[in-house]
């Protein structure tokens, strides 16, 4: 392994909150930058309507041009109407999102020095779910044990000096403005990432931009939480996305912010992490 580039957004929005500038130029970052991979962390719609998903496919499709794409459902991705609490056509909560983005919610990318597994934390309304707080009904993330089982056995089939990448859409650290994790069990789920050595996690949901490196056992996970890309940033913040370089040496995580006068994505704050 030499290096791998990966372009990082989330809660891409298609939809009312999208905001085509951005979007755009996101997609001429990526045409100009060729990125090993553009990692989507979900909420490619708001309202999981069709001509949102098909705005979005052509995105990933144009993405798809240059960079290998992977991609997994958020929230908004999800009728959970459909059958709220396991009741009702449970076949249809995703339907629309296998239909246009990807029959397969569990993605899994290999390439030289890397292995990226995605996992599915946007069920609708679960038992194992909800909160205490209405506010989280079908908005938390839950993850099975059988989820955790899966990235497990993929990892296992890594080379021993690969780095290790969950995709995710909930984030499983506390929002600084938020102060709300937007997944359930997250210490559980942080511990058994550690204990199979996973290097880096890749998650939205939040609308804020946040980088941070926990601890779970003996083994430290970078966590690249990526802002919104639509018009619904928490606490009035710039659109962003990261991008993040891998070396057999390091993790470079760097965040690029919406200047709206020069109408692109600029640079911002960069976070190192020896491997």
């Amino acid at each position: 392994m030499t290096e791998t580039r990966i372009l990082h957004c989330s809660d891409l929005h298609f939809g009312r909150p999208a905001v085509p500038a951005q979007y755009e130029a996101i997609e001429d970052l990526i045409d100009h930058e060729r990125f090993d991979v553009v990692a989507i962390s979900g909420d490619v719609s708001q309202r999981a309507r069709v001509g949102e998903f098909q705005r979005a496919r052509a995105f990933i499709r144009r993405a798809a041009r240059g960079s290998h794409v992977i991609v997994v459902p958020g929230n908004h991705d999800v009728s959970w109407w459909r059958a709220p609490l396991g009741v009702g056509q449970r076949d249809r909560l995703l339907a629309k999102y296998r239909e246009y983005i990807d029959s397969n919610l569990e993605p899994v990318f290999r390439g030289p020095g890397i292995t990226i597994v995605g996992l599915n934390t946007a069920h609708g309304v679960i038992w194992g779910a909800l909160t205490w707080n209405l506010r989280d009904l079908s908005i938390i993330g839950h993850l099975h044990q059988s989820q955790v089982d899966h990235a497990r056995d993929e990892f296992a089939k890594s080379g021993p000096g690969d780095a290790r990448v969950v995709l995710m859409h909930h984030n499983p650290v506390k929002g600084e403005l938020s102060q709300r994790f937007g997944l359930k069990h997250t210490r559980r789920i942080l511990g058994a990432f550690a204990s199979m050595g996973v290097d880096l996690v890749l998650c939205g949901h939040d609308h804020q931009e946040a980088v941070n490196y926990v601890e779970e056992t003996k083994r430290g996970t970078i966590i690249s939480t990526a802002g919104t890309v639509s018009d619904r940033s928490r606490g009035g913040r710039p659109s962003s996305v990261n991008t993040i370089r891998i070396t057999p040496e390091q993790i470079e995580v760097a965040t690029l912010v919406w200047a709206d006068v020069e109408r692109t994505f600029a640079r911002g704050p960069v976070r190192c992490f020896d491997r």
